[in-house]
């Protein structure tokens, strides 16, 4: 959407107390655990971008509950698996011998202007996943982030599994499950067929940039638009409208106990 389409698309600016006044009508409320996934050009204009979202957010939550993002870095990754666009094979030598090393205040995240802007903010802590760190902000944002193992990146030993602990909520503000970072965590733990992939990242290691290999499932999301939909025929969310953008908070541990018995039935 260009800056012309967010103007048309709403009747006033998109403001904090505007986010925070849709925020509450659609349930989020002071104290709640919330993972939260963002496409900021369909809330529509938003008067100063996507700090007025974070800080929202956070004005809604406070600082007795706690938010949190994905702010994965998906070019930290092996070279060999890149495809959007790949590179020459000649370069992956290079490539894996001279990226700069992973730093989760210093590494920017891939996955939209929100989290960018989020990772960035004063006491938020991140994991330290070179390829799907999550940054989280409140009373539980360490416990969040904290010991995101390398292998079963987004499994048991991911924030994904914290959040599920803490009876978090899923909020989407204007996107759909085909974003949605729960959905593999239920994957890691449905009983299908899967493969094991191995990837790498440069990390640190005692101060020192090191390329280090990891396995984990060969994820797909597919059918994650078609898991989703299921989900809210059968279990239910609520929906309304932030901004000008669809809006809708879900119940994380529902949804993953869902989509684990879903993808049993279905892939």
């Amino acid at each position: 959407m260009s800056e012309e389409q967010a103007v048309e698309s709403v009747d006033d600016p998109v403001t904090v107390p505007s986010l925070t006044t849709d925020l509450r009508e659609l349930g989020l409320e002071a104290g709640d655990t919330v993972l939260v996934h963002s496409s900021l050009s369909a809330l529509g204009w938003v008067c100063g971008g996507p700090p007025a979202v974070v800080d929202a957010l956070q004005e809604v939550v406070t600082e007795t509950g706690t938010v949190a993002m994905p702010t994965h870095s998906g070019d930290y990754s092996d070279p060999a698996d890149w495809s959007n666009p790949p590179v020459p094979d000649e370069w992956e030598v290079t490539i894996r011998e001279t990226m700069p090393p992973y730093r989760p205040a210093v590494t920017p995240t891939r996955v939209g202007a929100v989290p960018e802007c989020f990772r960035t903010y004063p006491e938020t802590h991140r994991s330290d996943h070179p390829t799907v760190s999550f940054t989280a902000w409140g009373a539980e944002a360490e416990t969040v982030v904290a010991d995101h193992e390398l292998d079963s990146r987004l499994g048991e030993g991911s924030p994904l599994a914290r959040l599920y602990e803490l009876d978090a909520d899923v909020l989407f503000l204007g996107v759909g499950h085909d974003t949605n970072t729960s959905l593999h965590l239920a994957e890691n733990r449905a009983d299908i067929p899967i493969e094991t992939v191995t990837g790498g990242a440069p990390i640190l290691v005692d101060g020192d940039r090191k390329w280090v290999e990891f396995e984990n499932i060969e994820e797909d999301t597919d059918d994650f638009a078609d898991l989703g939909a299921a989900f809210e025929r059968e279990i239910g969310l609520t929906e309304g409208q932030v901004g000008a953008g669809t809006a809708k908070l879900m119940d994380q541990r529902a949804l993953v106990d869902f989509a684990v018995e879903w993808l049993e039935a279905n892939r």
